[in-house]
């Protein structure tokens, strides 16, 4: 069993940064290297992918709509993965769920990911 929480959403205006931190607790994600991911629902929209980091932490894959924008890390030593959200815009704005699989490589689906948190809320003003 992994506990995942969700913290550093917010207001932001259009054109700046956000650092969300996924805090795992339980089976640490250190001695089994799961790979995690970031999703994000925005109202009356389904949950999407928005990039992926693996175990090591060597290997990273984005959506296209956040390529560039969007930096994943890690940290296995304190268990807490990072998504570091750059250059915001409106339609960044979306409720952002961290998730953990139980394999070392990253996956874009959302039922790869076993645990989830509860999600953090994301909001970009224009």
């Amino acid at each position: 069993q992994v506990q995942l929480v969700e913290s550093g959403g917010g207001l932001v205006q259009a054109g700046g940064s956000l650092r969300l931190s996924c805090a795992a607790s339980g089976r640490t994600i250190s001695n089994y290297a799961h790979a995690m991911g970031w999703f994000r629902q925005a109202p009356g929209k389904e949950r999407e992918f928005v990039g992926a980091i693996s175990g090591s932490g060597s290997s990273t894959y984005y959506a296209d709509s956040v390529k560039g924008r969007f930096t994943i890390s890690r940290d296995n030593a304190k268990n807490t993965v990072y998504l570091q959200m750059n250059s915001l815009q409106p339609e960044d704005t979306a409720v952002y769920y961290c998730a953990v699989r139980s394999g070392t490589t990253v996956r874009v689906t959302s039922y790869d990911y076993s645990y989830w948190g509860q999600g953090t809320q994301v909001t970009v003003s224009s």
